[in-house]
């Protein structure tokens, strides 16, 4: 341990701390007026880590020089930020979700029961599965524009707003586990310990499932008296010619198949900006202040997680695999999976057993906070209005997350 990394260390502590503190710079914000605008700006969970990534920056140049402070930024990795905030923002363009609205609308009506509530389950089990194909990013962004209307408006209960985006958060992590790309945990181990597409799904991806259809199906079954009636398309989604919807489902498709080669997938991005300007007339505004917002929060936590190896590492190395299986489930809620996983790729000689328990904890823990996964700031951002004060607290989201986690816990750990 350096004095660099005992810093780094405090700081991410803090910054955790003013993560679950967010909602109180919100209430500041109204009590004193001249200083809203700050007080908004600290309150905003996508904003704390890049935030206190900064701050880690300015100490480290004051400690060790400001040429070993830009060396450490210099070496991060940025790659699934930028992929973050392009996959966001392309996902939910208006022909993309246009297709997946008629999807699930095609599904909803062969289904014996209301339209709404079928919509609601298929958006909480149908669509996060469907992450495993085009990245759960883009499946945790689709989800959270058509559950917005549906579930976090006026009139549903609070406590079920927070189920709901628990489930929504679980379903999410564990869903892109039935291939070996589009989960960002898997990503990182799946070349070193030569995971592909089949062996999660034998291993993670059935089990994974079966979680996912069981919490969807509960929290529908308790949001179905406060939903009814048909949820008819917005107006402002019909009407998309085809061709522009293959054209936008190209591009999405480009940008998940090159997730690894930023120059690449920010050219692509480039050429879809450029697309949906010289075709306005079927867009809608691109939220990318939203998506902007996530990559800045994810980008943070590269800046601050990158120095919490020291302390991390020999926790997971020192577990027997059960151990190890709970002590990830916990440890990824105040640390991002993918960076714990990662972690555990630079242990020599794991056991097969050990390295499953490791991922089926990172993956089951994935919706306890919103810095488990990295797609729930994505959801957090799209839907925290729909709450009261549109804030979301850090105990309502762990106690609407706490049983579809141990769902998700118990089929990954038992099955």
């Amino acid at each position: 341990m350096t004095t660099i990394e005992l810093v780094a260390a405090i700081i991410f502590a803090i910054a955790l701390l003013h993560t679950f503190t967010a909602s109180f710079f919100t209430r500041l914000a109204h009590r004193y007026p001249r200083h809203e605008g700050l007080l908004h700006l600290l309150g905003e969970v996508e904003v704390v880590f890049g935030f206190w990534a900064f701050v880690l920056i300015a100490v480290m140049a004051l400690i060790a020089g400001g040429d070993a402070a830009l060396d450490y930024a210099e070496s991060r990795h940025f790659t699934e930020p930028l992929f973050v905030f392009v996959i966001m923002v392309i996902a939910a363009s208006r022909p993309v979700l246009a297709v997946v609205r008629m999807l699930v609308a095609t599904i909803a009506r062969a289904l014996p029961v209301d339209d709404t509530v079928a919509r609601v389950w298929l958006c909480l089990g149908l669509v996060p599965l469907i992450g495993s194909l085009i990245t759960e990013p883009a499946a945790m962004t689709l989800a959270a524009l058509m559950l917005g209307p549906l579930v976090f408006r006026d009139g549903i209960p609070e406590w079920l707003k927070y189920a709901a985006l628990g489930v929504l958060f679980v379903n999410v992590s564990i869903g892109g586990t039935l291939t070996s790309f589009a989960a960002p945990p898997v990503l990182m181990v799946a070349t070193k310990w030569n995971w592909d597409s089949a062996f999660m799904f034998t291993h993670f991806g059935w089990k994974a499932a079966l979680a996912v259809l069981v919490n969807a199906t509960g929290v529908s079954l308790l949001l179905r008296r406060h939903l009814g009636g048909d949820a008819p398309q917005p107006a402002a989604e019909q009407g998309v010619p085809r061709i522009v919807c293959l054209i936008h489902l190209a591009f999405l498709a480009g940008v998940v198949v090159f997730a690894h080669h930023p120059v690449i997938f920010i050219g692509l991005f480039l050429f879809f900006l450029g697309y949906t300007r010289a075709y306005s007339r079927h867009q809608a505004p691109l939220i990318l202040k939203e998506a902007l917002l996530v990559g800045f929060f994810l980008a943070g936590l590269v800046i601050l997680g990158g120095m919490q190896q020291w302390w991390l590492q020999p926790i997971v190395a020192g577990l027997e695999p059960t151990a190890l299986f709970f002590g990830a489930l916990g440890l990824t809620a105040i640390t991002d999976n993918a960076a714990l996983t990662y972690l555990g790729s630079l242990i020599e000689g794991m056991s097969d057993s050990a390295k499953y328990m490791l991922m089926a904890g990172a993956v089951a823990g994935g919706g306890l906070t919103v810095i488990a996964n990295a797609p729930n700031p994505a959801g957090l951002a799209l839907l925290r209005a729909g709450f009261r004060n549109g804030a979301v607290t850090v105990q309502g989201l762990l106690a609407g997350a706490a049983l579809p986690t141990a769902v998700g816990a118990l089929c990954l750990l038992y099955l």
